[in-house]
């Protein structure tokens, strides 16, 4: 946007419309899942958990749509408006989120149909999660939205990849898509982590001039934070797949857009460090016979440990903060 007045309000408006239909459809959604019995299949590894047994899953249907609502409205201005912008790349990461979000929706609904926590093979949600990386990839490639030139961290330099590009793009983003999704697994405590890189996506905007991308951050933090009035301790409703693999799509898709991906990973590395925790205790184990940590991922270690849901949830969400300032610094 040319009127940094203007972006301002956008800003505020895209928060307020994305924190505003999350909470009202939040509400809807709550009693009709009740209804429905789309209560969350607890792991019989987490004995802890099984207290949350019956808690209404799938909370992800209530922030998807209200973060499409806030973005499309934008695109429709910009549009309407002739004022160009990057129209295409924010229409690409609006399909790409809903794709894994449908993803995640379906195996939600297997793991329902089973009253077990297994949906989707983790082999099929592989594959239709590399396609809908791919398919945004080539998309972006093709409508001239990407760059090949990968920019590393606290350097000025930008590594030109040619069309290696692709395969490492596709790996980190289905990796942080999974990332997110394993990180959701106390009570607010992934809606948490994400508030902090929304917030980052917005100062990163600010300071990058990048419109586009504070757009984005600001609809993502209005939707995590309407969510948590139903997410925090103790949870009201959990956001499934549905949610998590949004999210992580949105982040990703984002970082694509900004021409910063490895800057985004280390933004919600967080998220990185909960997947890097279960790697390590699956091979560590296979190697030693030894577990490194005594349950993974790594939040549920601390639990182990005897530290509350809250207490994990505010240590891990400052350090998710520390690593957004890093990002920061490293722009």
């Amino acid at each position: 946007m040319d009127d940094m007045n203007t972006f301002y309000i956008w800003l505020g408006v895209l928060f307020g419309i994305s924190f505003g239909l999350t909470a009202l459809l939040g509400r809807i959604a709550l009693p009709i899942l009740r209804a429905k019995r789309a209560g969350q299949p607890i792991n019989e590894y987490v004995k802890s958990h099984q207290v949350k047994a019956g808690t209404p899953t799938m909370g992800g249907i209530s922030f998807v749509p209200a973060f499409l609502v806030a973005i499309l409205s934008v695109v429709g201005y910009l549009a309407f408006s002739k004022q160009g912008g990057r129209l295409i790349p924010l229409a690409l990461i609006c399909l790409y989120a809903l794709a894994n979000a449908a993803i995640g929706f379906v195996d939600d609904y297997f793991k329902l149909l089973r009253r077990h926590n297994e949906g989707l093979t983790e082999k099929q949600k592989l594959v239709l999660q590399i396609t809908a990386s791919a398919a945004f990839i080539a998309m972006m490639a093709i409508t001239e939205n990407l760059t090949t030139a990968l920019h590393i961290p606290f350097t000025e330099i930008y590594w030109e990849l040619s069309w290696f590009a692709y395969p490492i793009y596709l790996i980190v983003m289905v990796g942080f898509v999974n990332a997110t999704n394993i990180t959701d697994g106390l009570d607010g405590l992934s809606s948490s982590i994400c508030a902090t890189v929304a917030a980052f996506m917005v100062v990163f905007a600010l300071l990058r001039g990048d419109g586009e991308t504070g757009l984005v951050g600001a609809s993502l933090l209005g939707c995590v934070l309407g969510f948590l009035i139903y997410n925090h301790h103790p949870a009201k409703m959990f956001m499934g797949d549905t949610g998590s693999l949004f999210l992580g799509a949105v982040i990703m898709g984002c970082g694509i857009m900004a021409g910063e991906l490895l800057l985004f990973v280390l933004a919600g590395f967080m998220f990185v460090i909960e997947m890097l925790s279960s790697f390590l205790q699956i091979f560590g184990y296979k190697l030693t016979k030894k577990r490194i940590f005594k349950m993974a991922p790594l939040h549920h270690h601390f639990e182990k440990c005897g530290w509350k849901e809250v207490g994990i949830v505010v240590l891990f969400t400052t350090v998710s903060a520390l690593f957004c300032i890093l990002a920061w610094l490293g722009m």
